[in-house]
């Protein structure tokens, strides 16, 4: 799975409670996109997430 390769971060697990209190595993996946950026003075494709993004901690290419 892709993480964050600014901040590290993943997918989240928890439960999921149904109306009727029914519990089943879930997991909520971060928004992470596939972006081209400067690192060490060259252009390379990294996994960034949004709030990364826009917070502007990554300098695109």
């Amino acid at each position: 799975m892709a993480k964050c390769s600014v901040c590290d971060k993943a997918a989240h697990f928890g439960i999921k409670v149904s109306h009727s209190h029914r519990r089943s595993n879930r997991m909520w996946k971060s928004n992470v996109k596939s972006v081209k950026a400067i690192v060490d003075g060259t252009p390379k494709r990294i996994y960034v997430c949004t709030k990364c993004l826009r917070a502007g901690k990554v300098e695109r290419a």
